[in-house]
C-alpha cells in the first residue's frame, strides 16, 4: 500500500466537506465525461449484483455520500453513514421514499449494535480515510455471521497513468474531455495495487468474488464480495 500526501485540512469531516463542495456528486453522476459515467454505472451494476438485496435485508453503507448506491436497494431497510453534512443533505433528497436512517459521524463513534446488518457496502471510501483498517474492522464487527460485505477501490495507479497520457498528448483540450479531472483524486490519502487490496481485505474477511470494471484489463474499479472468516 502507498500513502500519498493528504490534503492539509484539520480533520476528516473538513476534508470530506471540501470534497463535497468542490465536486457536486449529483453532477458527477449525471454530467461527468461519458467514459467516466460508463465506468461508474458499471460499478453500480457490479455492486447491485454482489449485494443481491432482499426486502428483508438490513443494509448499511459506510461513506454513503449522496445516496446513489443505497437507492439501488429501495426495497430493503437502509442505513447510511457519512462524516460530511453536505453529502448527507444530498442523500436525504436522493433517498426520499426509502426506509432509510442517515447518521453523521465516523463508524467507530456510532452506537450501531454488533452483527446487526445483513449486507454492508463500502465503495470508493477507503482511499479517503486516515485508517482503512479501522473501517474494515468496524464493518467486520457489524456484519452478521452469514452476511456479505461489498467493498470497492479505485485503481488509482491505472487512472493516473491514463490521465497522464491524455494530458501529455494535449487531448484534454478537447471540449468533450474538459471534465476529465472530475472525481476528486487529489483527496485520496491512500492508493493500492490490486494485490494490496486483496491483502488488506484478507486481514478481516474471506474474499468470495471479484469483479473488475470495465474489465479485468483495464481494471479501473475493483469490486470485492467478502464474508466473515469461517
Amino acid at each position: 500500500m502507498n500513502t500519498v500526501q493528504a490534503i492539509p485540512l484539520a480533520d476528516v469531516e473538513e476534508r470530506n466537506n471540501a470534497l463535497a463542495a468542490r465536486y457536486d456528486i449529483d453532477e458527477y453522476y449525471a454530467n461527468a465525461l461519458f467514459l467516466i459515467r460508463m465506468v461508474e454505472q458499471a460499478r453500480l451494476r457490479a455492486i447491485a449484483r454482489m449485494v443481491e438485496a432482499k426486502p428483508s435485508d438490513r443494509i448499511l453503507e459506510v461513506g454513503c455520500g449522496g445516496g446513489h448506491v443505497l437507492r439501488l436497494f429501495r426495497e430493503s431497510s437502509l442505513v447510511g453513514v457519512d462524516v460530511s453534512p453536505r453529502m448527507l443533505e444530498k442523500a436525504r433528497r436522493n433517498l426520499r421514499g426509502c426506509q432509510v436512517e442517515l447518521l453523521k459521524g465516523e463508524l467507530r463513534d456510532l452506537a450501531l449494535p454488533d452483527r446487526s446488518f445483513d449486507k454492508i457496502v463500502c465503495t470508493e471510501v477507503l482511499e479517503h480515510v486516515n485508517d482503512p483498517s479501522e473501517i474494515l474492522s468496524g464493518i467486520a464487527r457489524l456484519l452478521k455471521p452469514h452476511g456479505r460485505a461489498v467493498i470497492t477501490f479505485p485503481n488509482d495507479r491505472l487512472v493516473k497513468a491514463l490521465k497522464k497520457v491524455i494530458h501529455s498528448s494535449r487531448l484534454d483540450r478537447l471540449p468533450w474531455l474538459d471534465r476529465l479531472s472530475w472525481g476528486g483524486d487529489e483527496f485520496h490519502v491512500h492508493q493500492w495495487r490490486i494485490r494490496e487490496m486483496r491483502a488488506l481485505l484478507r486481514r478481516f474477511f474471506t474474499i468470495r468474488q471479484e469483479r473488475f470494471v470495465p474489465f479485468r484489463l483495464p481494471a479501473i474499479r475493483c469490486c470485492f464480495r467478502c464474508a466473515l472468516p469461517a
